[in-house]
């Protein structure tokens, strides 16, 4: 089949720089817009010559695919059918009132809602659908109600950059007030007076950076500046004990953290430091009574403990364990109710729920005992309470929500997740597997398929992986993913180092100098399904999201013969040029997780060594489809323009690189429960062509 439109070529304009003796020449460094800031506010302002070779690459992209359009479709339907049209959150009760969200027949965004608990009509809150008329992008942020009932704080963006404007309306009359502040991280946190609220706004640089407190009814420009984070490597955020004796100002990066509270019982508004940061220190806190509890790494608990410091002595030195760290075992979580502590712990690779008593310290474990599954601590908004919230699934499970009675011990399913279409758990099979890496260690991989799916190696896999930031991908149900399981797809979740799949030392040994564990255990678990059975080699297709997506990158230049497709959705693969770059939003508080070539010789060799636009060769590349958004802030939309256009320039092989940049997006792709679905069609279309009828640049 000829051609039905070229693949672009962008041109090659030469940009060169030196740092460390190091001269690093990169082609394609034109297509970052000099103006990135003005257009994460306002796309119109890209460049013509950008905008020119985006489109480019979309029509390709779309002509390429064309052959799929029916199949796109059908997916759609499929997972379309598989989302209830009108669906209710759980209540979730508060004094007098509980407060709820939900989706009508046909609608991208929810409704916010509440009711009062000993009867009467429904309250609207927010429509999020009625608000997104009219635009290309929409989506809500923070939903707040005031501790006095009476007004509630929302917040959206409406480009997909991550600029947040919050809005205040008056709960009984549905007004909308005059209170409107732009530029801001999103999050609300009420004081406790119902007379004024905090919130984060962001700096010229994208990044959350001063606390304000807004008085409703006043000019925003007079609203009180509480903190500024000086450092540009820490990100504030902020939020409020579940006690509500304390609102909770958090800086941090990605291996140090450092709070500060503002106790809402105090004249003194002036926030209080509870430890100085120390690098390598992170510490979380919560409050019940007179004591903090604090989820702590300190003295080498790397897996971390639970600590209290009484109110009147809140510093270091007063800090005592109560829940001791133990090897192995991650405290990911922690929650706090008047009589009971809650934590979500992490050993062996599953999750599981501990509940104790505070009066005499009893503990009992929640757990389940399926291969593999994903647990959620659910956050309430009553701190008077012996319930505790809980969602449970697992690969061939939807969702579960439970109220879970912490005395008696009894669980009350309050939801589970509607398959309208239809849902059978018994035609699917859930595994867990130990894949063998090179340097002895075990990777876990989670795998989903039909119980009819022959273990020949002739069955097509979509195997996915992150490993970055500590993040664990959890083995929870996706009911998207049912369509290529349908369809004889296997689907594995490699739970590489960089994550904390199997604790804190699985994260260490995946990030900085060890970075390329994350990409040697990938491949390791691709090849023991191939080992075992799952599928063959060349049947594999990957898939990664943002730093997945540099997982993606690097995999397809050392091993490409490995996998008949690349799917890397707004991937990180431009390493160590945004590493280089200081400017941009995230650049500082990532140098933790990455190294810092700009100071250090030894993080540019190392970073330079994997970064996968830099590694790109004359090598046989699979089909390859990068996606990213205009004004996305997280991972520019250059990085997968870049990485694509140098792809094409090299690979020897004749599969296609397709590069769909969401002109009207940002990090999160299109908006709106249905909307979405699109995007993900084009990724699942894209895979069952790479192994059934393989694309090529001419199809």
């Amino acid at each position: 089949m000829k051609d039905r439109i070229a693949a672009p070529r962008a041109d090659k304009r030469p940009a060169r720089t030196v740092h460390h003796g190091f001269a690093r020449r990169d082609d394609y460094a034109w297509l970052k817009a000099d103006n990135w800031r003005e257009v994460m506010r306002d796309p119109a302002l890209l460049p013509a010559d950008i905008r020119a070779h985006l489109e480019a690459e979309n029509a390709y992209a779309d002509a390429v695919m064309a052959p799929t359009a029916d199949l796109q479709k059908t997916l759609v339907a499929e997972m379309r059918g598989r989302i209830a049209e009108a669906d209710d959150s759980v209540p979730r009760p508060d004094g007098a009132y509980a407060y709820a969200s939900r989706y009508l027949e046909g609608a991208d965004h929810p409704v916010f809602f509440r009711t009062k608990r000993d009867g009467g009509g429904e309250e609207l809150l927010v429509d999020g659908q009625a608000l997104s008329e009219g635009t290309d992008y929409f989506r809500l942020g923070a939903v707040e109600h005031s501790p006095d009932h009476r007004l509630v704080a929302y917040s959206t963006d409406t480009n997909g950059s991550e600029y947040y404007d919050i809005f205040v309306s008056d709960i009984g009359s549905g007004e909308l007030l005059r209170d409107r502040i732009g530029s801001t991280a999103g999050d609300v946190v009420w004081a406790g007076d119902a007379k004024s609220f905090y919130y984060v706004r962001l700096d010229d640089e994208h990044r959350p950076k001063h606390i304000f407190r807004h008085r409703i009814g006043d000019d925003p420009a007079t609203d009180s500046l509480v903190y500024t984070e000086p450092d540009p490597g820490y990100f504030v955020d902020i939020d409020q004990t579940l006690s509500r004796r304390f609102i909770v100002i958090t800086a941090r990066d990605h291996q140090t953290s450092e709070v500060r509270l503002i106790d809402t019982e105090a004249a003194d508004q002036i926030p209080a430091l509870i430890a100085p940061r120390k690098a390598g220190l992170e510490y979380y806190v919560d409050h019940c009574g007179e004591l903090l509890y604090l989820r702590t790494n300190r003295n080498g608990a790397e897996d971390f403990e639970i600590a209290t410091a009484p109110l009147a002595t809140i510093g270091p030195d007063h800090w005592r364990t109560l829940v001791a760290h133990v090897p192995g075992r991650s405290i990911l979580s922690m929650a706090l109710t008047r009589h009971h502590l809650v934590r979500l712990e992490r050993e062996d690779g599953l999750p599981r729920l501990v509940v104790r008593r505070l009066a005499d310290a009893a503990e009992h474990v929640i757990a389940f005992d399926e291969e593999a599954y994903a647990l959620a601590l659910n956050r309430g908004l009553e701190f008077d309470t012996g319930t505790m919230r809980f969602t449970y699934s697992s690969l061939t499970r939807p969702a579960e929500t439970y109220d879970y009675d912490m005395e008696s011990r009894e669980r009350h399913l309050r939801k589970r997740r509607e398959v309208p279409s239809g849902h059978d758990p018994a035609r699917y099979v859930a595994r867990r597997l130990a894949a063998p890496a090179a340097d002895g260690e075990t990777v876990p991989v989670s795998v989903l398929m039909r119980r009819d799916t022959p273990l020949d190696g002739s069955a097509p896999l979509l195997i996915d992986g992150y490993g970055s930031y500590g993040i664990t991908i959890p083995a929870g149900f996706d009911a998207n993913v049912l369509s290529l399981v349908d369809r004889g797809f296997v689907f594995a979740i490699a739970h590489v180092r960089g994550s904390r799949a199997k604790g804190e030392r699985w994260y260490r040994d995946g990030r900085r100098q060890k970075k390329t564990n994350t990409f040697s255990d990938f491949i390791a678990a691709a090849e023991h399904l191939v080992k075992e059975g799952f599928t063959s080699t060349g049947r594999i297709v990957a898939i990664g999201r943002s730093a997945g997506g540099m997982l993606m990158g690097a995999i397809a230049n050392r091993a490409p013969q490995l996998f008949a497709g690349i799917i890397a959705e707004v991937p990180f693969v431009d390493v160590l040029a945004t590493m280089l770059d200081a400017s941009l939003p995230l650049t500082p508080p990532e140098w933790p997780e990455w190294g810092n070539p700009i100071e250090s010789r030894e993080d540019y060799e190392t970073i330079a060594a994997y970064s996968p636009y830099d590694n790109i060769a004359a090598l046989a590349y699979p089909a390859v489809l990068a996606t990213g958004g205009l004004t996305d802030p997280r991972v520019t939309y250059w990085e997968p323009a870049k990485w694509a256009a140098k792809l094409r320039e090299c690979t020897i092989s004749d599969r296609p690189v397709l590069c769909r940049i969401n002109m009207a997006a940002g990090h999160g792709g299109k908006s709106g429960r249905f909307h979405r679905l699109d995007e993900i069609a084009l990724s699942f279309a894209f895979a069952v062509q790479a192994v059934d009828r393989p694309l090529s640049a001419s199809s």
